[in-house]
C-alpha cells in the first residue's frame, strides 16, 4: 500500500522564521502516517529557534526533528538532513515554501505504482510574499538534453521527491551556493537514475525579497552556466573557446525551443492565458 512508504522531508533554514510556520504546517497537515520532518537551521537569530522549541514540545509536531548550529550554507544543511533521513522517500522543502494538501499521498501512490522510479517531480504554483498564489507552473516530461542545456531548471526542487537509495551515495556539491539542485539532478540523470513527471500541483514556491532567486539572480545564472559547461560533452570536446561557446549557445536555443514547443502542444500557455483573463 502507498501509505507504507515513509517520507523524510528536509528543510534547511536561516532567518526565515516568518515563513517557517507555514512550511511546518503544510507538512503536518498532510496527515500522512509515516513521516519525519528534519529541519536543519543554520543558527538563525530571528525567532526561528524559539518557534522550533515551541512546536517540538507538543504532540502535534512530534514528527519534527530539528537542530540549530552554524554551517557553511544551504548545501551543507541539506546534506546534514540527508544523512539523518530514515524514510523511503526524501523531499526537500525550503523554509519559505509549502506543500499542497494531498501532496504526499499523490507522491506515495506514484512511487508505489512505479517501483523502478527513482526521482519524481510535479508542478508548482508561484506565490507572493504574503502567500497569495498568482501563477501555476506546469512542466514537461523528463528530458536530459533540456535539463542540461536550457537556462531554466524545469525540475522544481520544492515539488521533487526521490528514493532513499539515491542519498546512500549521492549528496549535494557543497562548493555550490545557488545551482546545487541543478548539479545534483544532472549528476543523477547521468548516472542512470530514472526520472518521471507527475502532472499535479504539489507545492507552492514563494517569491520573496530575501530569497536567492530575488537577491542573487545573476550569480545563480552564472553558477548554473558553469555547471552546464562542465557537464556538456560538446563544450568539453570541441577545440577552441569560440567554437565551444557558439555550440553551447546554439544548444541552449534548441533546448529552449523544445521545452516551449512541448508546453505549447500540451496547451499550457492557453491555460495560462485563460487564467490571466479570468483573473
Amino acid at each position: 500500500m502507498p501509505k507504507e512508504l515513509k517520507f523524510s522531508i528536509i528543510t534547511p533554514s536561516l532567518n526565515q522564521g516568518r515563513f517557517m510556520c507555514e512550511a511546518l504546517s503544510s507538512v503536518q497537515q498532510q496527515a500522512y502516517p509515516h513521516l519525519e520532518h528534519i529541519v536543519v537551521d543554520g543558527g538563525s537569530q530571528d525567532g526561528t529557534v524559539n518557534l522550533l522549541q515551541s512546536i517540538s514540545s507538543g504532540p502535534k509536531f512530534a514528527h519534527v526533528h530539528w537542530s540549530s548550529e552554524r554551517d557553511h550554507g544551504q548545501s551543507e544543511a541539506v546534506n546534514k538532513g540527508f544523512r539523518q533521513a530514515t524514510g523511503d522517500v526524501i523531499g526537500w522543502l525550503n523554509s519559505d515554501d509549502r506543500y499542497r494538501p494531498g501532496c504526499l499521498e499523490q507522491v506515495a501512490q506514484a512511487f508505489a505504482s512505479h517501483p523502478s522510479l527513482d526521482v519524481l517531480y510535479g508542478d508548482t504554483a508561484w506565490m507572493d510574499e504574503s502567500g497569495q498564489v498568482f501563477r501555476r507552473r506546469r512542466e514537461i516530461e523528463f528530458s536530459y538534453f533540456i535539463l542540461l542545456y536550457h537556462r531554466v531548471l524545469y525540475i522544481p526542487t520544492t515539488a521533487t521527491f526521490f528514493r532513499h537509495r539515491i542519498i546512500e551515495s549521492n549528496f549535494l556539491d557543497e562548493t555550490l551556493n545557488y545551482a546545487m539542485d541543478y548539479e545534483f539532478f544532472l549528476r543523477l540523470a547521468r548516472a542512470g537514475y530514472r526520472f518521471k513527471h507527475l502532472p499535479a500541483t504539489l507545492a507552492d514556491f514563494r517569491w520573496q525579497r530575501d530569497s536567492k532567486s530575488m537577491t542573487a539572480a545573476k550569480r545563480q545564472r552564472e553558477e548554473q552556466d558553469r555547471v552546464a559547461r562542465k557537464h556538456s560533452p560538446s563544450f568539453q570536446t570541441l577545440p577552441g573557446k569560440i567554437l565551444r561557446e557558439c555550440a553551447f549557445a546554439s544548444l541552449r536555443q534548441v533546448a529552449g525551443a523544445r521545452r516551449y514547443a512541448e508546453k505549447l502542444l500540451r496547451g499550457y500557455y492557453i491555460d495560462y492565458l485563460r487564467s490571466t483573463v479570468s483573473g
